[in-house]
Parts: structure tokens; sequence; C-alpha cells
């Protein structure tokens, strides 16, 4: 697994490459946990490269959604393969996230 970061705007992006498992979390669950800890957080996680998750992968970003709305905040996904969106599907957390088409209709969620 590859995890990249940046800004755009006032909103924290997080690219995940390769297999999002057990053994890939912490790093993850470690940059979640800071930038979902601010006032009125705002989180796109782009799954676009991401290959594989897992229940350990998926209670991270619920944890992380849950920090968000907490302090007002949201956090989003993008760019799911569809591997990746039929075990969102399975776990019916299609329904808890906001799952966009790509990176830019997530962008222009926050803004709206």
């Amino acid at each position: 697994m590859e995890m990249k970061t940046r800004v755009a705007g006032d909103v924290n992006i997080l690219e995940i490459s390769g297999r999002f498992d057990t053994n890939t979390v912490p790093p993850v669950a470690t940059w979640l946990e800071q930038v979902t800890s601010a006032q009125k957080a705002r989180v796109l996680v782009n799954l676009a490269e991401t290959t594989f998750v897992d229940s350990t992968a998926l209670a991270t970003l619920v944890q992380a959604l849950k920090r968000c709305h907490q302090v007002q905040g949201d956090l989003c996904v993008c760019s799911l393969r569809r591997p990746v969106y039929m075990i969102f599907e399975l776990t019916r957390l299609d329904k808890a996230f906001n799952i966009f088409v790509d990176e830019e209709h997530a962008l222009q969620s926050f803004n709206s």
C-alpha cells in the first residue's frame, strides 16, 4: 500500500493505492486521526488505486467519519473500483458514506 496526502482548499485529501487492509491500516489511521480532530474537518479519501479493503480498513474509515461528524465536518470517498464498491455495498457502508464517482465531484460537494 502507498498513501499520498495533499490539501485542496480546506479539504484534506488522502489517496490510497494497493491493498488497504489490517497490515497497512496504521499509517492511514494515524493520518486520519490527526486531520479529523480539527473543527469542521473536511476529508476526502480517494480510492481510485485501491485494489482491496478489509474490515479493519472499513472500520478505520467509519471511525474517521464519526470523528468528522463530531466536529461538524465531513468525510467523503471517491473513485471506488467495482470490487471495492461491492464491499461497501455488501456491508451497507454505501449508505453511510457520501461516495462520488471522481475527485472533482467530491470536491464540488464540499463547496456546495
